[in-house]
């Protein structure tokens, strides 16, 4: 077993009586990286401060190298071992002096310890190395500036930096600049412990990269680190496992190798427990088996009524408990599935709160970046400087329709708008165009708009088929029906001409492996009170049908 370098036990803090950390348990080994997600307020930034040293814990222990500690500020903690890069655009102090005021080192040093800030009136490497210069004649304190801006530029080239800025003063950077120079600052201090907090999204990408593979050798070197992130990309890149906050509370303590980016999103989200296979596949299975079980109940308990006058009071209390668990059993059943479609309902309207705010602030925002770049473009003076830029336009703008498909997938802006119909064409024909895979449509024109639950559960539906497909199924050609049966039911049918399963399709199985696509749709199926159909054999391709009760209003003569 790893050395164990930090165990946090029951953790909580409360900010005027109102908790923002509840109970927070768990351990860290020495060279271990962990990534800390969670939503915003979930109590990411509070737990960083608290093992900083910057704020105390309401109660709880933590127990840093064997020890039992209680910071008193970020000077003890740094003391101790532990160094923390916060994010410029937000806790860090920037201090902004008059030319009148001379800053001191010494009152430089204590500022920057106590408040993990740049001294806006100090150059590069008077910031980089603050604390730590180099001595000529040590005896003495007379300071050897030529190695100093030599170290610093050697520090600046680690992160792709020109030389010459180890002469600039901190208040002329801009604000990844001041990110790098924090964080080389941090870097170069030895530590056991290093904490970041959401740092990342302000370095360009190159300096991401270059900043992951460093956290790699700082791990494999023995120091530990423990990173905020909202990019699950980098965090399943370079952790060995990753904790979730939900409101205060630690839900989660996952290895990253074990876990999959739907599963943590799902749990910072909220719309799943803490278990790592939903309960509600398993409630969903294990529904129709509780079924079959009442009717053969029921039967018993017929044939126990036929001869009840012929037996005695005891029979008659056992055909009472009985019935009485029957009953029982049905209002467990009701219970079940109202928790489910509660949960399946709430699962939606998270997707539909997250895609919201990606599009109205993340994209936006972004948007407003590329309009800054092509007036940048504009002004840019060289042809090389012009292509520079242009190509991280072209970038941001990809990554602006890779977060615009995530939206979409997230909550179709088409269903809520234009119904059902229209939903289904979109998708099936931005499907066909990504997996390069003929598709025919068949939507029946009477269709109509239907409940909101039942659209989206049939979306949803759709979509998981048609995802099973591209991945799995290596087809050529796919049709996808969508009809009104004489019945007015809704029947949904979906075939391809790929590889196809073996028969019978086992639910269970396909849960413990992972593959959730067939027991996704069961489940949704399920709820709907519908039934699910599928005919499959090795090299035939597979027959999807799903057939939902009429979901028509009854119209009255």
């Amino acid at each position: 077993m790893a050395e164990s370098l930090l165990r946090v036990e029951n953790l909580s803090k409360s900010f005027d009586r109102l908790p923002v950390l509840k109970d927070v348990t768990f351990s860290l080994a020495k060279g271990e990286v962990i990534g800390l997600v969670g939503r915003q307020g979930a109590g990411k930034s509070t737990l960083f401060h608290i093992l900083s040293g910057a704020i105390p814990p309401t109660s709880g222990t933590i127990n840093f190298r064997g020890l039992n500690r209680r910071f008193a500020n970020r000077i003890e903690a740094q003391k101790a071992g532990i160094e923390t890069v916060y994010q410029t655009s937000g806790l860090i102090n920037r201090f902004d002096f008059s030319t009148h005021i001379f800053l001191d080192r010494d009152s430089a040093i204590e500022i920057t310890r106590q408040t993990s800030g740049l001294v806006e009136q100090f150059d590069v490497a008077q910031n980089i190395l603050l604390g730590r210069e180099q001595k000529k004649l040590p005896f003495l304190g007379v300071i050897d500036w030529d190695r100093m801006i030599y170290m610093t530029q050697r520090l600046l080239a680690e992160f792709d930096l020109p030389p010459n800025l180890a002469y600039e003063q901190v208040s002329n950077l801009s604000d990844e600049q001041r990110q790098v120079i924090l964080l080389l600052r941090t870097l170069y201090r030895p530590s056991q412990l290093l904490l970041m907090d959401d740092i990342i999204p302000i370095l360009s990408f190159k300096r991401q990269e270059i900043l992951l593979d460093k956290i790699k050798k700082l791990a494999e070197q023995g120091t530990s680190v423990i990173i905020s992130s909202d990019d699950l990309k980098h965090l399943f890149t370079i952790t060995d496992r990753i904790i979730v906050l939900y409101e205060g509370k630690l839900v989660a303590d996952r290895r990253t190798a074990e876990s999959t980016p739907r599963e943590i999103v799902e749990l910072i989200v909220g719309s799943t427990g803490q278990e790592q296979v939903s309960p509600l596949i398993w409630a969903l299975e294990s529904y129709h088996t509780a079924q079959q079980q009442t009717e053969e109940l029921r039967r018993t308990q017929a044939a126990l009524q036929q001869s009840l006058d012929a037996r005695d009071s005891l029979n008659r209390q056992l055909v009472e408990r009985l019935s009485n668990q029957l009953l029982a059993l049905d209002q467990l059943n009701s219970a079940l599935q109202a928790t489910q479609r509660r949960l399946i309902t709430e699962r939606e309207d998270e997707r539909k709160v997250l895609a919201r705010e990606l599009h109205d602030q993340i994209i936006q925002d972004m948007l407003g970046i590329i309009y800054r770049l092509e007036e940048v473009e504009g002004l840019a003076n060289t042809i090389e400087l012009r292509e520079d830029v242009s190509s991280i336009r072209r970038g941001i703008r990809n990554l602006v329709s890779e977060l615009r498909q995530m939206c979409s997938d997230l909550r179709p802006p088409t269903i809520d708008h234009h119904g059902l119909s229209a939903a289904i064409d979109s998708l099936a024909n931005q499907w066909a165009e990504r997996s390069n895979i003929q598709l025919q449509l068949e939507i029946d024109p009477a269709l109509g708009r239907l409940p909101e639950m039942i659209e989206l559960s049939v979306f949803r539906i759709i979509q998981e088929g048609l995802n099973n497909i591209h991945k799995h199924a290596d087809a050529k050609h796919v049709r996808l029906s969508l009809q009104r049966t004489s019945s007015t039911n809704l029947l949904v049918r979906l075939e391809d001409d790929g590889r196809g399963l073996s028969n019978p399709t086992d639910l269970a199985s396909l849960s413990i492996k992972k593959h959730f696509g067939l027991v996704g749709i069961s489940e949704r199926v399920a709820l709907l009170g519908g039934s699910l159909n599928i005919e499959s054999s090795p090299g035939n391709g597979t027959i999807l049908q799903v057939e939902i009760p009429s979901p028509y209003p009854l119209i009255s003569n």
